[in-house]
């Protein structure tokens, strides 16, 4: 290693031969003659200098120094070589070299509400989907491979690799997050079904610091389709949150009562949480009579920002001078220098900050209600906003584990459902709430329509027959007994649907909409609009008639994760429902209600159906049962699929037009943040 000193940055020349030159700046745009690598628009660093004849000479951050003072607990900042891994991952920017500087404004509902596309612009995993949807891609991970039956998955990570902090990153990392995190009882009551196969743990095993392997009870193909698609992250600091282990530390206790806790799980809890949402509140916030006689203010991230400040008003981050990635010029991403969240609740106000440029990117909770006025002032407000296609289906449920006996048994029957079903008119919710530009169709879990569901299947009971629906209510004996017009239960109560909706899972003129299809065959409703955290609290604890949010995931989804397919059919953050039957499954009978059989075919069938090879003949078999078992037993009633706003300043450069506005590919993700740059 040589190094050189480039209008007073210290730059540092890595491996290549001594007669080569200095690597170009590639792009995406402008490949300069090098050629593509093994994965698109990224290399790893010897493959990138072989293709180019050249040698990469890597650049710091000019402002890197101040970033890191901000980062409490973090040390005096070392050299550059002494912070990037040997190996590190090169990525190409999509136009051009970026500049370094600038804060990315962001926009979220709360705390833990409206999160996720802003988290989605730090967020790293073991592997990733590149931007055509369809690849995966390293990231941590520098290599992969599978045994022959998809028993055992082996990632190779990058020596020299560090911590934010500058504590050394390893396999014993991805170790402790899976044995002492994942499936600890102590730190979650139930392991979640997506580090889990078939229901099973894995034998997670430290090969050597730099490669780990995933030993799996049975086969899942799907499995490292999860690591590329989703939040949860395979991997936490053993040497922070491991001090507060029982496992791991003998005197964890002890330690974390010296700063107020508990004990030790109170503080993996305090840091950590209890989930692997990154939006879970920070000790600043969740504990911030203890912040001063902490280590730190956050646990320590492999994410290109890390928050440095949090009220309940927002979060403010930094750039994590440790981040392993650089472009193809040398220079150490991210180029943003400091990420700044803001919480506002009222998404009438969040619309107004959006028309006024106060926002740098923004694709969650925005519907296509807000497309107009964004579209008519996108011009003088300096940003874009694109219309792209939704993968989640606006959806609807009924509570059919309902604490209203009566309403319980009438929710219950497959006919109401189907009733309601046929009642609604797509065709109209469409040109009124999508101006046309969406597909009406029957909720079928799936999203793309994979090529095993028929088009008959897509739109069971998705026409409009009123009258169909009228003769099934007669049916079953919801009937209008007192001649206002409106329907009651069998039993002679008043049924009034109490639609709460919250806007970031949905529209709610489509709610509306709805609602008045419904009383238009005497099923009386009110609509309400709550906020995001009011809904999940409703949702999670039983006291909603009807559940309403935007559903449906990708193929490659599905095939890691169980969710869809086992009551209460998705996870806390949204489209719940059957709560007392989820119940009734994760306490094997010791509490809640019985589901029918049918939910347990369907649960048999996602186990076998993730243990078969995407494509094959036996994988589209499963597949056509699965959702056959969805369809017939209509769970969810499904709307229209369509399209809906991304917005981004065009003071945002090197950002590429994403190809869905979905969660499915966790957001921003597959289009690379760390490689965007403002530009005043």
């Amino acid at each position: 290693m040589k190094k050189i000193l480039l209008s007073g940055v210290a730059v540092f020349a890595m491996g290549g031969a001594a007669s080569a030159g200095v690597c170009p700046g590639v792009t995406v745009e402008d490949s300069m003659g090098v050629a593509a690598g093994a994965f698109p628009q990224q290399y790893e660093l010897a493959e990138f200098q072989s293709l180019g004849d050249c040698t990469v000479e890597f650049a710091a951050n000019p402002a890197i120094g101040d970033l890191n003072a901000r980062i409490r607990g973090n040390g005096d900042l070392p050299a550059l070589a002494d912070r990037l891994p040997s190996e590190p991952l090169v990525v190409a920017p999509y136009n051009s070299i970026g500049i370094y500087g600038g804060t990315l404004d962001a926009l979220s509902n709360a705390t833990e509400a409206g999160t996720s596309d802003f988290m989605s612009t730090r967020h790293v995993n073991l592997v990733r989907y590149s931007d055509d949807l369809t690849t995966i891609v390293p990231n941590i991970a520098k290599s992969w491979e599978w045994n022959d039956d998809f028993t055992q998955l082996t990632f190779h990570l990058r020596e020299g690799h560090k911590w934010s902090d500058g504590a050394p990153f390893t396999a014993e990392d991805v170790k402790f997050w899976y044995d002492n995190l994942a499936t600890d009882t102590n730190v979650r009551e139930k392991p979640k079904d997506y580090v889990l196969v078939g229901g099973e743990v894995m034998d997670v095993v430290v090969v050597n610091p730099t490669t780990v392997q995933f030993n799996l009870p049975s086969p899942k193909p799907g499995l490292l389709s999860h690591f590329a698609n989703h939040y949860a992250q395979g991997f936490q600091p053993k040497h922070f949150l491991g001090q507060f282990h029982p496992d791991i530390n003998a005197d964890a206790d002890a330690h974390a009562q010296s700063m107020g806790f508990e004990n030790g799980y109170a503080a993996i809890k305090g840091y950590y949480g209890n989930s692997d949402w990154m939006d879970t509140p920070t000790p600043m916030l969740a504990h911030p009579d203890l912040v001063a006689g902490l280590p730190a203010d956050t646990v320590p991230t492999l994410e290109s920002h890390i928050i440095t400040a949090e009220t309940t008003e927002g979060r403010h981050l930094v750039a994590n001078p440790y981040f392993f990635q650089v472009d193809t010029a040398g220079n150490q991403l991210p180029y943003i220098n400091e990420q700044d969240e803001l919480f506002v609740g009222d998404s009438e106000v969040r619309l107004l900050k959006l028309v006024n440029s106060e926002v740098d990117y923004k694709s969650q909770s925005l519907s296509l209600d807000y497309a107009p006025l964004l579209l008519e002032n996108q011009e003088k407000g300096n940003f874009i906003v694109d219309l792209k296609p939704q993968i989640a289906l606006d959806t609807f449920s009924f509570n059919v584990t309902s604490e209203n006996p009566a309403k319980r048994e009438v929710f219950g029957d497959l006919r109401f459902r189907q009733a309601m079903s046929v009642a609604m008119n797509r065709d109209e919710i469409n040109e009124v709430v999508f101006f046309g530009l969406g597909t009406p169709q029957q909720y079928i879990a799936f999203s793309p329509t994979p090529s095993f569901v028929s088009e008959e299947t897509e739109q069971s009971y998705a026409q409009y027959d009123p009258e169909m629906a009228k003769a099934l209510l007669d049916e079953i004996g919801v009937v209008d007994t007192d001649g206002d017009g409106m329907r009651e239960l069998p039993n002679g109560e008043k049924l009034v649907l109490d639609m709460q909706v919250a806007a970031q899972g949905g529209s709610v003129k489509l709610v509306e909409l709805v609602g008045q299809n419904w009383r238009n065959i005497g099923i009386d409703n009110t609509v309400k609009e709550i906020t995001t955290d009011e809904y999940r609290s409703a949702a999670s604890s039983n006291q909603l008639d009807v559940t309403f949010y935007a559903k449906s995931q990708p193929l490659a989804v599905i095939l890691g994760i169980s969710e869809l397919f086992q009551p209460p059919f998705d996870n806390y953050f949204n489209h719940t429902s059957g709560m007392l039957w989820g119940q009734y499954v994760d306490t094997d009978g010791a509490s809640g209600v019985k589901p029918p059989q049918w939910v347990y075919d369907m649960m048999g069938k996602i186990d076998e159906f993730q243990s078969a090879t995407a494509g094959s003949d036996e994988s589209n078999k499963l597949g056509k049962e699965l959702v056959d078992l969805v369809v017939d037993n209509l769970m969810f009633v499904g709307s229209v699929k369509a399209v809906a706003p991304i917005y981004h300043s065009n003071n945002l450069k090197n950002f590429e037009e994403f190809k869905t506005w979905s969660y499915a590919y966790y957001r921003a993700y597959p289009y690379r943040p760390t490689q965007w740059y403002l530009e005043e």
